[in-house]
């Protein structure tokens, strides 16, 4: 098959998710009104912590980040699908997907999943080490944590995109799927990819199992503290300031595995993409919900900012 190198390249056409015209005003509502719904639940969870000095603690500042990420992460690859569906244009030019490879990997392969693990240490340190909490997740210490996921998930992501540059692509620059994922565009080359490859699944356990692992050992640690909590409404306290950051740990790797590394991985690349709005779509919608209906500050908080703006107008 006749290759061409990158710098040739002038597009790739993302197929989506279905190719028949009667599903594509459908799909419009449907991500339209998925994606209003994310951008304007996160944004307000952001607004309701800022507004609340007594939401100015470690465990929401660690929210409102999670939140702006989800925000960022939808923004990157939803917009893009649904100009297409408008349009009825697949076109997306190779600048443009080199940028959602980067992106995704940063917004979501990599800092949604430092957040978490950090939201998990706060968490640990909060239940098992509650006298020495203020002095150990201390302001500097917070944003330092931020910070240092934010430069690791800006490393890993550039790496992948400049070992995306040196790859040439074959004539055929169709992707079975509605943004464009590493996984798809490593396919598509005509070069050696066993070094994006070897990266891949090197990044992936250190990046991937490594937080994991992390969470999985604070949890322990918690739940044997919270065990030895002698009475029933203490324990109860203590697993519901865990149950939503749980949740959401739940969701995050269980999709990731399932699309990844599960059964889903063997589906068709169009059955994997259908999989994938789980992750890029409805994750990030359900985040606002599952944090505002398990915890009563963030309502209360999103309550007095809705009245102090409803009074204001």
């Amino acid at each position: 098959m006749e290759s061409e190198n990158q710098t040739d390249v002038a597009e790739f056409l993302l197929l989506g998710l279905s190719e028949d015209p009667e599903l594509q005003p459908l799909l419009f509502g449907l991500f339209m009104t998925r994606y209003l719904v994310t951008v304007l639940g996160n944004v307000l969870i952001i607004l309701g912590v800022s507004s609340d000095c007594h939401l100015h603690t470690p465990m929401y500042f660690f929210l409102s980040n999670l939140s702006f990420i989800d925000i960022c992460f939808t923004s990157t690859i939803v917009p893009k699908m649904l100009v297409n569906i408008q349009t009825e244009n697949k076109a997306i030019t190779y600048a443009g997907c080199l940028t959602q490879v980067y992106f995704f990997l940063f917004f979501f392969m990599c800092m949604d999943n430092m957040l978490l693990t950090v939201m998990a240490y706060d968490r640990y340190v909060a239940i098992c080490q509650p006298l020495y909490y203020t002095v150990i997740m201390n302001p500097c210490r917070c944003g330092l944590l931020v910070l240092l996921s934010s430069l690791i998930s800006f490393l890993n992501a550039l790496l992948h995109s400049l070992m995306v540059l040196h790859l040439s692509f074959c004539t055929d620059l169709k992707i079975p799927h509605f943004f464009c994922d590493l996984a798809q565009i490593l396919i598509l080359a005509c070069s050696d990819t066993l070094t994006n490859n070897i990266l891949s699944y090197l990044v992936a356990g250190l990046l991937g199992v490594g937080p994991l692992l992390g969470i999985i050992f604070s949890y322990t640690r918690i739940v044997s503290s919270i065990l030895g909590i002698p009475s029933a409404g203490g324990k109860y306290k203590a697993f519901a300031t865990c149950g939503s950051h749980l949740t959401v740990v739940f969701l995050f790797y269980g999709t990731c595995v399932g699309v990844y590394f599960g059964s889903v991985s063997s589906l068709p690349s169009r059955s994997r993409a259908v999989a994938s709005v789980v992750y890029t779509v409805v994750i990030p919608m359900m985040n606002p919900f599952i944090y505002s209906l398990r915890n009563r500050d963030i309502k209360g908080a999103l309550r007095k900012f809705i009245s102090r703006t409803g009074s204001f107008s």
